[in-house]
Formats: structure tokens, C-alpha cells, sequence
């Protein structure tokens, strides 16, 4: 009997799953949450308090006592770790961790008789890690994109223009506020090989999956670009692992995890990537026709892609699918937080957005209208103060509730459609995951406005199954699309099938509502 273990460090938990391949069944699951599990550091959500900058942190110290903390609760069901085979994962994308030269040393020598977070801890050059949620470097951004001769040719080698939360600009910004702790860093990871080096116990390589999340991979020759590291900071290259492919094996489980956890000597490491990649995997996406929304404090779209092609605005992201050639992402920032907030307005429950809340109202809301935008908004980009509502008195005065919650949600998923027209390619069917992903009156406005069947998993966990189910591939041979089928069929009945006399009427609406955006989104701030 042998098990695959997939595992995922994301901005909230450490959490696994593990899986039987020959009996094609999941073993376990456990999680670690930084905030209840581990509150001494002070990050309820996984995170320092944002600075006045837009600098949002974490400290890397609880990452690695997290992952002690998670073998340690799943040695204590009385699971034999020594029947992992291959054990790969995903770390928060775009998240980095900066390290001194004596972490090579540590890195060969982990005693099991200490903890990761003693052992690893002196060789950080930069106390905290930058993640995705960081705002704070538009000014780097715009430099680096000067440097190159402007957003599209950033753009066109890297997958996406020079975007605040990448890591290229992350680390411009520390190269600018402290060179001398720049100058002492020896290697920049991000969480996903910086974890699969201390698994493999010897340097992991960076994936171009989560690689291409960075501005500073070029994505056609899958290699380091030596313009876009010019542009971000001296001498960078050099701090960087290689670049490799997502199925690369790393190695075997090092002697830490053998000793003090009882994983075999045989167990093989698979190169980690990023959450989203990850989660491409474990939703059974990883070819073309599926596409996944996950609903979650921002949104995102994802999906895999026929062919590589950029988005001509700069809005869509294109990184490395697990599987080999591309993916495409969006990022729409005003998810669940600006329905919370509607929700809160209008004095609603979420059975409201339900479907029974929204039987009151028909698909395209007799023509009223909303931008949900509280704020700062990704795709497209720009702002607005408050949301923009369009259509009859009563509605614009937040009284007729029904037509209001109705517009939030056709105004998210409106907008989601036309930023995603750049992909040019069909979409078969739409897994969503996340939060939000067991409403049905949300599953029927996604399936209505983009013409496809919506469905949602029986397996939850995304991003450590597709941990998984890559480590299953690429360290033992199996048969992915056999993996995927067997471990990411849709939850029995919960697939909702389109309208087809509504999904007409939403394109129609989709144009008014483009006109309606062009005029009332403000510079980004």
C-alpha cells in the first residue's frame, strides 16, 4: 500500500491531504491555521498588520512552524508517513522568502531532534515575506516597465504587465529601501520552492507555473529574463533558483522528515508551484475547456490554455500549467468582501443571493444595473468610491433589495465574461470552488451568463490534491487524466445547466454594461 501526500502553505493555513492511488481513495486531511493554531505570532488571518504603505507581510518563522505542527497532527492519527511515495504541493503565490548564505549549510544539515523554525530561522537576510496582498510598489512597477520600454513589452515576455503584488517588484522595492540587506541575501525563493527545498533537504528549483507569476521569467524560452532582472535589481539572477518544469523531481524526503516524522528514504519529491496552478490540477482542469472560478476574498479565473497569447489590455496573467504549456489568470478584487458588504447594506442574509432570494427578480434585472466596486478594482483597473447603480429610482436608492443583490452578482459575473473574451477558446463546463461555490443561485448566474454547465467538486482541498495528483504523475508514473478523473469527478447533483433563453439576454445586457464601466471607472489610485 502506498499513499501520496499533497500539501498547501496558503495565506490563512498549512494543510494537506493524502491520498491512496491503488485504492483511489482519500486517506486524510489536515490543517493548521496560523491564526488559532499558532497566535503568538500575532497574524489572525496569516498576515502583519498593512503598514500605511500597502506593505502587507508575514513572518516566514510560522510557516515553518506550521509545517512541524502539521506532521506532528497527522503522525498522531497513527498514519504511517512511511508509506508516502511522492509528496509534492503549492505554496501562496507570489509570496517570497529571503535567505543568507548559511542557508545552504542549514539546509544539508536539519537536525531532527530541533525544530525547522531554530534551525532555518538565523539564516533569513529579511525578517518577514512580502505576499500577494502587498500594494505598496506601483512605483517599482512603473520603473521596471520604463526600464523595458513600457507595460506591453513586460507583458509580452513575461505573461503580465508589472503588477504590484509580483515578486520583481518585491524585491526592487527591498533592493531600494535596504541594499545592504539585499547585498546579504544569498538566495530569494519563493514559498513554494523555499518549502520543497526543506522537504528534499537540498535546493529546490522554481516552477514555471509559479515562476511565471514573478515578472521576471520570460515565458516563451522558460528562462530567467536577463532584461526584466536588470531592470528589478543588481545582481539578481544569481540569488535565484533555476527555473524548472513543474514535474521536475526534486529528490527524495531528507533525513529530518525520515527521522522525526518517519517517512521512507524512498519517498520522492516533486518540484512545488503555485497555489492557483495547483488548484488547476486538483480541479481536474488541467487541459483546455474546463475553466475554474474560485470564489474567495478576491475572485479569480482560471484556466488552461490552447496556445500562448497575452491579454492586449494587461488585465490577464499567463503562467505554466503543471501539466506543460500555459494557463491563463484573472484577478478580480472585488469578490466576496463586495457582496459582504452589500449583503451588510441592505440589511440581507445570504439566502438572499440564493436562489429562492432571487426568484424574485428575472435574469438581466429589468435593466438595472451595478458596478460593485468598493474601492480599487484589478480587472479592469481602477477605482470607485462606491459601487455605480443604473436603472429605476427605487433600485438606486438601495429600496428594492431583490434587484439590488441580483445586480451585485450580475455585475461581478458580467464583468468576469467580457475581461475573459481575450482567451478566444470554448468553455465546456465551469468548476467553481471556494467560499461561495455551494450557492445555486450564484452557480445559476455564472452558468447563465457564460453558456456552461457549472459544477462544483466532491473533493475539497484543490490545491494539496493537485499537490497530489502532480507528485502522483511525475514521481511514479501514473496516469494523470486517470488520477484526475478518479479524484475530481463533480459532486453528485450539483451541476446546473444554462438557461437558454437567459443567456441571450445577458449578452445583450454585457455591452450596456461596458459602456456603463467605461464611464464610471476612475484612475486606479
Amino acid at each position: 500500500m502506498r499513499y501520496i501526500l499533497g500539501l498547501d502553505l496558503s495565506t490563512q493555513s498549512f494543510s494537506s491531504v493524502l491520498i491512496d492511488p491503488d485504492e483511489n481513495r482519500v486517506i486524510d486531511s489536515e490543517s493548521v491555521s496560523f491564526g488559532k493554531d499558532l497566535p503568538q505570532y500575532k497574524s489572525p488571518n496569516g498576515f502583519l498588520p498593512e503598514t500605511e504603505d500597502g506593505q502587507v507581510h508575514s513572518d516566514p518563522r510560522m510557516w515553518l512552524e506550521a509545517f512541524d505542527l502539521l506532521l506532528e497532527r497527522i503522525r498522531a492519527k497513527g498514519i504511517d508517513l512511511g508509506r508516502v511515495a511522492a509528496v509534492s504541493g503549492a505554496g501562496q503565490q507570489h509570496g517570497s522568502v529571503y535567505l543568507d548564505a548559511s542557508w545552504f549549510d542549514r539546509l544539508a544539515a536539519l537536525k531532527p531532534d530541533k525544530s525547522l523554525a531554530d534551525q532555518i530561522a538565523p539564516a533569513f537576510s529579511r525578517t518577514t515575506s512580502p505576499i500577494w496582498m502587498d500594494s505598496s510598489t506601483g512605483k517599482e512597477c512603473a520603473e521596471i516597465a520604463e526600464s523595458l520600454g513600457g507595460d506591453a513589452e513586460v507583458c509580452a515576455r513575461s505573461g503580465s504587465v508589472a503588477i504590484e503584488r509580483f515578486t520583481g517588484p518585491q524585491i526592487r522595492a527591498f533592493w531600494k529601501r535596504d541594499p545592504d540587506a539585499y547585498g546579504n541575501t544569498a538566495r530569494i525563493h519563493l514559498v513554494s520552492s523555499f518549502i520543497a527545498s526543506l522537504l528534499a533537504g537540498r535546493e529546490a528549483p522554481i516552477d514555471h507555473g509559479d515562476g511565471a507569476g514573478m515578472n521576471l521569467a520570460n515565458i516563451h524560452q522558460w528562462r530567467w529574463d536577463d532584461d526584466l532582472a536588470k531592470a528589478t535589481a543588481p545582481d539578481l539572477i544569481e540569488k535565484l533558483p533555476p527555473l524548472k518544469p513543474s514535474a521536475t523531481v526534486v529528490g527524495t524526503v531528507a533525513e529530518y522528515f525520515q527521522k522525526k516524522y518517519g517517512f521512507s528514504p524512498d519517498a520522492r519529491v516533486v518540484a512545488f508551484t503555485g497555489d492557483n496552478p495547483s488548484s488547476l490540477i486538483g480541479m481536474g482542469a488541467g487541459a483546455p475547456g474546463r475553466v475554474v472560478i474560485s470564489l474567495g476574498t478576491s475572485d479569480t479565473l482560471f484556466a488552461a490554455m490552447e496556445d500562448c497569447h497575452t491579454d492586449p489590455q494587461g488585465f490577464g496573467h499567463v503562467f505554466g500549467n503543471p501539466t506543460g504549456g500555459y494557463m491563463s489568470l484573472l484577478c478580480f478584487r472585488n469578490g466576496s468582501l463586495a457582496r459582504e458588504k452589500v449583503r451588510d447594506r441592505l440589511g440581507a442574509s445570504w439566502d438572499d443571493f440564493d436562489v429562492d432570494g432571487l426568484s424574485a427578480t428575472p435574469p438581466g434585472n429589468n435593466g438595472n444595473l451595478m458596478i460593485p466596486f468598493f474601492g480599487a478594482e484589478v480587472t479592469p483597473r481602477g477605482s470607485l468610491p462606491e459601487p455605480v447603480l443604473s436603472g429605476a429610482d427605487a433600485f438606486v436608492r438601495y429600496d428594492d433589495k431583490p434587484a439590488v443583490v441580483r445586480a451585485c452578482l450580475e455585475g461581478q459575473f458580467l464583468n468576469m465574461w467580457l475581461h475573459t473574451r481575450w482567451l478566444a477558446q470554448e468553455t465546456s463546463s465551469i468548476s467553481l470552488t471556494g467560499g461561495a461555490s455551494q450557492n445555486n443561485g450564484i452557480a445559476r448566474i455564472v452558468a447563465d451568463i457564460f453558456g456552461a454547465d457549472v459544477n462544483r467538486l466532491a473533493v475539497s482541498g484543490s490545491v494539496a490534491l493537485g499537490g497530489a495528483l502532480r507528485a502522483g504523475q511525475a514521481a511514479l508514473g501514473l496516469d494523470g487524466a486517470e488520477l484526475a478523473q478518479t479524484f475530481c469527478q463533480p459532486d453528485p447533483g450539483s451541476t446546473v445547466r444554462p438557461d437558454s433563453n437567459a443567456t441571450p439576454v445577458y449578452r445583450k445586457l454585457a455591452e450596456t454594461f461596458r459602456d456603463l464601466l467605461e464611464k464610471s471607472l476612475q484612475p486606479p489610485e
